[in-house]
């Protein structure tokens, strides 16, 4: 009967492994899909070759001054401005979302949280059960650890969200953390009596859980802007073609082509590499079926831009996408990360695509869109009494039945880098 049950947590592990490649290979840009694969091929006798055909250099930023359609939507999001955006996700009395927000505005960079449960409740006016609840709602955003106090409820919260988690594992990280440290395997099994293996896979499960979760939403900065695909016009269609280098050949050396025949004596370890390949294979295949399903339905919810340009950009979200694909909004997220595409307009990040909608008289207009026509109105402004931002919102409403506050219209303008009317008119006297 034991024996059964560690079988079947050991299979449970190798499929724990597999999906955590398949989700972090997923939120991978090219360059990174690449890197990955020739890390795995050091180690990796079975792997010959990997095809991409990868030719960067035409893809590189010609001036890192320059403004290019992505920035112009928006800055880099910073950790709590991505934190803030995923609480559409989840659901709270809406009461207590300034809770929430103070305690994911108290995290350090790495994630943790650095307030102390009765100051976040007496800063906030409130109780220490409702800080509480904001913070098991900040825990439940991604990635897996955000807002832990410590190393220790970290790991926890990250292997809280697999199924090799147990509940003996708490004792452990509190009470004998030299023993994951040293990886051992005998004292652990000993200790909680448990198979070697399934101590030996509990340790590896720690290994993969991120010290500083934070770290994992701090902007990207690539040397290259590389374009997974290419969306063009033909014959009066829009067409989407994807770079080879969006889903690498791996080859296998030909002296190890045949390790799946039965008859074949090969040893366990060459099996292992080539099962190693063959889960690396369908990993690459997953992450280019899934951003190639969210990119068309980013072609088919965004063709007015396609067509007629950025003025026609539509509202669009992450749980829109999601619920048409029928994927969930995580999977979604990661498959736009540092994911970008080929257009008419430039290379432009995915992220893009996902336009805040604002609403009006004749419905509901993206974010984007209006940025550009405050940047319109500005450009045709009277030189010598350029527009205050109130003017600026009169105009919107009036020309455009599009209705904003002041401070929105503030925050706008200083995301388009454009001075106040105040500044603009000095600049020009001078």
């Amino acid at each position: 009967m034991k024996q059964k049950l560690s079988l079947n947590q050991s299979l449970q592990w190798k499929m724990n492994q597999s999906l955590v490649q398949s989700i972090n290979i997923l939120q991978f840009s090219s360059g990174e899909l690449m890197e990955y694969i020739k890390e795995v091929a050091k180690e990796n006798p079975l792997i010959e070759e990997v095809n991409s055909d990868m030719d960067w250099i035409q893809y590189r930023p010609a001036s890192p001054d320059t403004l290019s359609i992505g920035e112009i939507n928006t800055a880099e999001m910073s950790l709590y401005d991505q934190l803030k955006s995923q609480l559409f996700t989840i659901s709270y009395p809406e009461p207590l979302k300034p809770i929430i927000e103070f305690g994911i505005d108290s995290l350090n960079e790495d994630g943790y949280l650095e307030i102390a449960m009765d100051e976040w409740a007496a800063k906030c006016g409130t109780t220490i059960e409702n800080a509480e609840y904001a913070l098991e709602k900040i825990q439940s955003l991604e990635p897996a650890g955000i807002g832990a106090r410590n190393l220790k409820e970290c790991i926890l919260l990250q292997l809280k969200q697999t199924d090799n988690f147990q509940p003996f594992i708490e004792d452990l990280l509190e009470n004998h953390l030299e023993l994951i440290a040293n990886a051992d395997v005998e004292a652990i099994s000993e200790l909680y009596g448990k198979a070697a293996e399934e101590a030996e896979s509990i340790i590896e499960s720690i290994k993969l859980c991120h010290p500083k979760p934070g770290k994992l939403l701090e902007p990207p900065e690539p040397d290259y802007i590389i374009p997974e695909a290419s969306i063009y016009k033909e014959d009066g269609e829009w067409r989407l073609s994807f770079y080879r280098w969006s889903t690498p050949k791996i080859t296998i050396n030909p002296t190890y082509q045949h390790l799946n025949d039965p008859m074949h004596e090969a040893t366990d370890y060459l099996k292992e590499k080539h099962k190693e390949i063959e889960q690396l294979k369908q990993a690459i295949g997953y992450r280019g079926n899934t951003i190639e399903r969210v990119i068309r339905k980013i072609m088919e919810k965004q063709y007015l831009f396609f067509e007629h340009g950025t003025y026609m950009i539509q509202p669009l979200t992450l749980r829109e996408i999601a619920g048409e694909l029928e994927l969930h909004i995580s999977t979604i997220s990661r498959a736009i990360s540092q994911k970008y595409v080929q257009t008419t307009h430039g290379v432009i990040p995915l992220k893009f695509f996902l336009q805040r909608g604002i609403k009006n008289e004749s419905g509901t207009t993206a974010s984007f869109a209006v940025k550009q026509l405050m940047k319109e109105l500005i450009i045709h402004e009277d030189k010598q009494n350029p527009l205050s931002d109130e003017a600026i919102k009169r105009k919107l409403k009036n020309e455009f039945q599009i209705e904003l506050a002041r401070r929105t219209v503030m925050k706008y303008r200083d995301q388009l880098r454009i001075p106040s009317s105040i500044k603009r008119r000095e600049n020009r006297r001078n």
